[in-house]
């Protein structure tokens, strides 16, 4: 299952201008370089700062599972700041953000009309205040459950309210969501 914050996170990689280090050794020299020093790697990774060492001389070559993801996605989520940043700040003042979605779908309408939950497969462009929502609520350290809240509100408005022209009133609930792929 996809979550919101993984689909923004990978959203903001397709804006990275330079491809992410892929040797263990690479990965380690840019984490050492970030983190200033390698006992702060070491305490972020989980291993000794001999490790480290090791790994930045080229005498350990291919870490064990674990650390290699451990490694990857610590040297993912530093890579390129102030592209990702940019990255945001475009998103969340002009360009919007493109929601794809299939989730299950349920409402809170008026007597008489259909509320139950069904799949459907959705694909929206959200404007950019909902971007902007998203990417602070993710900064913030919401949860993921207000992440959907989020996304569910914005698709309610833009998709099924269609900003306000039809279905007034109508609640969006968002569950079971079985993908997601938010773009920027």
């Amino acid at each position: 299952m996809d979550t919101v914050g993984e689909s923004l996170d990978r959203a903001l990689e397709q804006a990275f201008t330079r491809p992410v280090p892929k040797s263990a050794q690479a990965q380690m020299r840019y984490l050492v370089k970030r983190l200033k020093g390698t006992r702060p790697a070491a305490e972020l990774l989980g291993v000794s700062q001999r490790t480290v060492e090791r790994y930045l001389a080229g005498t350990l070559k291919r870490p064990r599972k674990e650390l290699a993801a451990r490694l990857e996605h610590e040297v993912r989520s530093r890579w390129q700041p102030q592209v990702r940043a940019r990255a945001k700040e475009r998103a969340a003042t002009a360009e919007g953000i493109v929601v794809s979605a299939r989730a299950r779908f349920g409402f809170t309408a008026a007597p008489g009309s259909t509320d139950d939950p069904r799949l459907r497969h959705i694909t929206q462009a959200l404007p950019p205040r909902w971007a902007d929502r998203l990417f602070t609520a993710r900064d913030e350290g919401a949860t993921e459950s207000r992440l959907k809240e989020i996304a569910a509100q914005g698709l309610g408005e833009t998709y099924f309210r269609d900003g306000g022209r039809r279905a007034q009133g109508l609640l969006v609930e968002f569950t079971d969501v079985e993908e997601i792929d938010i773009s920027l």
